[in-house]
């Protein structure tokens, strides 16, 4: 039986996904004007960008919770843009380790700068006290879930 509770928190999710796709949808647009890029290619450099010594193709594939071939395609035009390098591990001679060249990680700083001031122009009709309960009713709904998951 529902109640107007559950009713309520499935209003609730509606919200947050119309919220989601709008924020998405506004980002990627974004990228293309401003930087000519996607954001699957914004997502790979801000991997990187947290791994700068590099990461092997499946690592960085797992880190975006996407498959191999997903990321090799993108991980390609980052490689021909120069803002990606790809070296063979040793020991292992079908993996490659890819990571963020020195230009690489210029063009990230640049993007991550223009996308943290998009987010917070976006967000910021958003009442100060009420982006920190609502950021961790979010993670708490994230770390439910996650837990719930390792546990099947």
């Amino acid at each position: 039986m529902q109640t107007d509770r559950s009713k309520d928190r499935l209003r609730l999710w509606l919200k947050v996904l119309k919220a989601t796709r709008a924020v998405e949808s506004e980002i990627r647009e974004n990228l293309r004007q401003e930087f000519t890029t996607t954001l699957p290619r914004f997502d790979v450099m801000a991997a990187l960008s947290q791994h700068l010594d590099g990461l092997k193709m499946s690592e960085l594939s797992g880190v975006l919770k996407v498959s191999n071939g997903n990321v090799t395609g993108i991980v390609e035009r980052l490689v021909d843009d120069g803002h990606v390098q790809r070296e063979k591990v040793p020991g292992d001679r079908r993996a490659s380790r890819v990571r963020l060249t020195e230009a690489g990680i210029a063009e990230f700083a640049r993007q991550a700068a223009a996308h943290e001031a998009w987010i917070d122009q976006m967000f910021d009709s958003v009442p100060e006290a009420e982006v920190q309960t609502l950021s961790d009713a979010l993670d708490q709904v994230a770390r439910r879930l996650e837990n719930e998951g390792r546990d099947r």
